[in-house]
């Protein structure tokens, strides 16, 4: 990208909310991942359609992030746009039993809200690292939950920079999946519906899914969630168990000993380590139960072992 691309970029958007060869460690919650070569912060929509506008125009390619929970970036980096779509694109409003979220509110603070307001079916959601916008990408979900379940309608931008409002029932979500995801929308906001409920069974049931969380997930390492889909019919963390792989380990990344379907950073791993590990445990699984498993995180950037 050239000198007259970034600087076309600070003047739109602001000095301060574009960095340069940002270190993508900084944004993942695997704490992997080499620089993007431009790294944007909008404030507002208007600053999403104008740096979308910049990159049509100029044929550079870019990528929406939210909280980075669910991505695996290159050592090499990304040459191209980040768009960060969280902390300063993040408010959430409680409207009776609806509550009205932009794409960068973190599921956790949504959650926090519904319970302050007595209102219950988001509960699942409260312990997922992510942000609203990637959440309705890929339909996330969690004990029994899945955003689906709980969505009314959702405001997203086309790639030519139009907002369309897609009710709940065309946005096509599936496991992992959505309209969004398949059409390359991005998230603005969304209204979620939810129902009255006692304040107390709430915050019960908050803590236990807390609880199971902190029992069975390997919170205290950097990861990206689940690292495989579920195949049909079985369970990846078993698979992966099941065929010698607990603690099996590649540099700095590591099969999780305490949920296999994890794989951790447990100390300076690098991307190219979890892509290496990732395929050992593809191939082993594969050849003692005859299962592909498909990866649920995502790879941005140049990859060697892929």
């Amino acid at each position: 990208m050239n000198e007259e691309i970034k600087q076309k970029l600070c003047h739109e958007l602001g000095t301060e909310q574009v960095l340069f060869e940002e270190p993508m460690k900084r944004h993942t919650t695997f704490r992997i991942g080499g620089p993007a070569e431009v790294f944007v912060m909008p404030r507002s929509v208007e600053d999403v359609a104008k740096t979308l506008m910049i990159c049509k125009e100029e044929n550079i390619p870019y990528f929406i992030l939210g909280n980075g929970s669910n991505l695996l970036v290159s050592d090499r980096g990304y040459r191209g746009v980040i768009l960060q779509m969280d902390r300063n694109i993040g408010t959430v409003a409680v409207d009776g039993t609806e509550i009205r979220a932009s794409a960068g509110a973190l599921l956790s603070t949504i959650a926090v809200a519904a319970r302050r307001a007595s209102l219950t079916g988001f509960e699942f959601a409260g312990g997922i690292p992510g942000t609203l916008g990637g959440a309705v990408v890929m339909n996330a979900g969690a004990y029994g939950g899945e955003m689906k379940d709980v969505l009314k309608e959702v405001t997203v931008m086309d790639q030519d920079g139009k907002i369309r409002v897609i009710p709940a029932e065309k946005l096509e979500m599936g496991y992992r999946t959505s309209i969004v995801k398949s059409a390359g929308y991005i998230v603005l906001e969304a209204v979620i519906s939810l129902k009255e409920g006692d304040i107390e069974e709430i915050k019960a049931l908050t803590r236990k899914l807390s609880e199971q969380r902190s029992e069975k997930q390997p919170l205290e390492y950097p990861s990206a969630g689940s690292t495989f889909k579920r195949p049909e019919g079985y369970f990846a963390g078993k698979l992966i168990m099941d065929s010698g792989l607990r603690g099996y380990r590649v540099g700095g990344a590591q099969v999780s000993e305490k949920h296999c379907g994890f794989v951790i950073n447990a100390g300076d791993a690098t991307a190219e380590d979890v892509c290496n590990l990732m395929k050992h445990v593809r191939e082993t699984v594969y050849a003692k139960f005859g299962v592909t498993l498909e990866p649920e995180v995502k790879f941005l950037g140049e990859f060697d072992g892929r």
